[in-house]
Order: structure tokens, then C-alpha cells, then sequence
């Protein structure tokens, strides 16, 4: 199963990261690193939200009803003249319901880490939502997952971690209730980055320079 690590290693993910960085006027690379660090919070907060039944309901709703994948097969219409204002305002709705009250938490702890303002964190995590939720019912499609469980399931496995997901999950939600600084994004991104293993020394900064020198 590819994460979202995978995709943004990806060609597709490269297109997501220059058509993002276009709209909001960010170098690439901190526009990379915020998307490196900020999507597997979205994806944890989901994740906790999906807990309740009424979370996973909702969720489970979105991915059947507009946020189908579509989004993913037209990238380049998408960002060509500019990304259209019903996506960034669907994109704001997704960060409201997903983040609720921890908005600021965690555009504050992205901002402390990747050196940009959290008035352009925000701007690029809205513009990445509506990515962020077709990528995640293109996988929802392909797994056929219906279920409170397998939602759960499924985030955790794009989330990677292994058998650290436990421990990313709770870090992560040290961020959503703004008890996380750039020191606990710097775990967080040793879990991803190891898998669950043995952590790598070059940390987000080597994987940042995988994605934009490396093969």
C-alpha cells in the first residue's frame, strides 16, 4: 500500500508540491517540508476522529460522496491559472472539520519548525486538503473499506510508522491539543522516516534532500 510519504516521493507528488508552492508564493522546499510534516497531522487527526462513530460516519461520507480521488486526475488543470476559490474554500471547511479548535496549534508548531509564517502554513495546508482527502478515498475505493475499523486501519497504514504508530499517534496528538513544539514534529518525523525501526540520522532534512536531489 503506498503512504503519503510515497506519494509525495512520487512524480505526482513533485506536481503537488510545485503547483502548491505556485499558489501560495512559497519556496519549494519549505512548501515541501510543510507538506512533509503537516499531512501525516491531517491524516492523525483524522484518524482520531474516526474513533467515534460519528467521526468515521463522516469521514466514510466525504470519501463516497465528492472526495472520490477525482481531484488526483487532472493535477495540472487543477493548478494551471490558479487553483478555483470553491477548492481552497472546500479546503478551509476540511481543516475546520478535521483540526476543529487545533488550527492554530498546529499551523504555530509547523511555522516554529519550517521557518514560514503559519498565515502561509494555513494557506498551504488548505490548498492540500482537498488532495490530501482524494488520495485518501482513491485508497478507500481501491481496499474496498466501509468500516469504523478499517478507516482506522487505513489511515495508520498511510501514515506508516509501523509498530511505532501508537507513539506517532500520540505525539501527533500532543500537537492537535498544543502541548507539541518543533521538537515533537522532529519524532514524529523520525517514526515516519524509519518505519518503525531504527530511526535515520538525516531526520526530515534527509528526506527532504532525497526528494529534491536525490534519486
Amino acid at each position: 500500500m503506498s503512504g503519503i510519504l510515497d506519494l509525495l516521493n512520487s512524480d505526482m507528488g513533485r506536481q503537488i508540491i510545485s503547483g502548491v508552492s505556485n499558489e501560495t508564493n512559497q519556496p519549494a522546499d519549505k512548501t515541501a517540508s510543510v507538506l512533509q510534516m503537516g499531512l501525516p497531522i491531517l491524516m492523525g487527526a483524522m484518524k482520531r476522529n474516526a474513533a467515534t462513530p460519528e467521526g468515521a460516519d463522516g469521514l466514510l461520507g466525504a470519501l463516497n460522496g465528492k472526495h472520490d480521488g477525482s481531484i488526483l486526475n487532472d493535477l495540472g488543470g487543477l493548478f494551471g491559472g490558479g487553483v478555483d476559490q470553491t477548492v481552497k474554500d472546500d479546503g478551509m471547511g476540511i481543516l475546520g472539520h478535521v483540526l476543529g479548535g487545533s488550527q492554530n496549534n498546529v499551523a504555530n508548531a509547523l511555522s516554529n519548525k519550517s521557518g514560514m509564517d503559519s498565515g502561509s502554513v494555513m494557506k498551504i495546508l488548505q490548498v492540500a486538503a482537498p488532495i490530501l482527502l482524494g488520495f485518501l478515498g482513491k485508497q478507500q475505493r481501491q481496499q474496498n473499506v466501509s468500516s469504523q475499523s478499517g478507516i482506522g486501519d487505513l489511515l495508520g497504514g498511510l501514515m506508516g510508522g509501523g509498530s511505532s504508530q501508537p507513539k506517532q499517534q500520540s505525539l501527533i496528538e500532543s500537537i492537535l491539543d498544543g502541548d507539541g513544539d518543533g521538537s515533537v514534529i522532529d519524532d514524529v518525523a523520525g517514526i515516519l522516516l524509519s518505519g518503525g525501526g531504527n530511526k535515520k540520522s538525516g531526520g526530515l532534512g534527509g528526506l527532504l534532500g532525497g526528494l529534491f536531489g536525490g534519486k
